[in-house]
């Protein structure tokens, strides 16, 4: 086992989690994203699973940046994440693994600068080919949790919430979407949305890369979680959800529906 630990300011306000397991590439780019912010009120951990690839000599290069690192075996990503939980100071943590990388250099800045408290504070995120990962919600619900996920390379979230909520170390593939429904449906914690493009991130991860295995994974965690009939009703809402996006294109091209609806909204404010 690979360990070096730096002294530092046990009144962290933010701590950088980076998880890594023989992607020296991309953890290079990760640190390097973390190592030029401008902000400087943070500590930064990397837990390494005990890589064969050039990853600790990448850790070595880096060292004096870096307070806190270990390379050893562990029982998988979610093990790791919890690993990182138990030695961080900050008050809130973030999750920038081997080959997602901070937006820019101001990131810090611009997330102090919106003067947020709540317990989870997301920013936005970006994919490698500049999309929008996830669009932020007008409400927070389980449905949209259902559907879709907040991702955690754009979510600063207070220690104490992954202390009490820890990662589910039995998923290989969606805990940390369980920890979001944990704590923002069950633990009804305060979440607060900025427009902030807090990172990009890599597509090429297991979630992304296989979205069937995801949900699959997903589904059987939201059925020890909600009742069936629940679960049924959100099945028949996402099904007709996906018909209205699939029929939208076809009737605005044969049918002129925009303007069909633009009308219709006069009428009714006239009345």
């Amino acid at each position: 086992m690979d360990l070096c630990i730096y002294e530092h300011n046990i009144d962290m306000k933010y701590t950088i989690i980076t998880i890594n397991y023989n992607n020296a590439d991309g953890l290079r780019r990760t640190i390097e994203s973390v190592v030029c912010q401008t902000y400087s009120d943070y500590e930064y951990v990397i837990i390494d699973g005990g890589s064969t690839d050039a990853s600790v000599d990448i850790i070595h290069k880096y060292a004096k940046h870096v307070d806190y690192w270990v390379s050893e075996k562990d029982g998988g990503i979610y093990n790791a994440m919890n690993k990182g939980v138990k030695v961080a100071h900050g008050e809130y943590l973030i999750f920038m693994n081997s080959g997602d990388v901070f937006y820019n250099n101001r990131v810090f800045e611009n997330i102090e600068f919106s003067q947020k408290t709540d317990d989870i504070i997301v920013g936005r995120v970006l994919t490698d080919d500049g999309k929008e990962f996830m669009h932020q919600p007008q409400q927070l619900t389980m449905y949209f949790l259902y559907s879709s996920t907040i991702p955690h390379q754009g979510a600063f979230i207070k220690k104490q919430l992954l202390e009490k909520h820890p990662y589910d170390e039995t998923l290989k593939i969606t805990s940390d979407w369980k920890f979001f429904v944990d704590a923002i449906i069950y633990d009804n914690c305060s979440v607060g949305f900025v427009d902030i493009v807090v990172s990009k991130f890599d597509v090429d991860g297991v979630s992304t890369t296989n979205p069937e295995k995801t949900w699959n994974e997903k589904l059987e965690v939201m059925r020890t979680m909600l009742p069936q009939r629940v679960l049924q009703d959100y099945e028949n809402m996402k099904q007709s959800e996906c018909l209205t996006q699939s029929l939208t294109p076809i009737l605005r091209q044969r049918y002129s529906i925009d303007k069909i609806l633009h009308r219709i909204g006069t009428l009714l404010l006239k009345i």
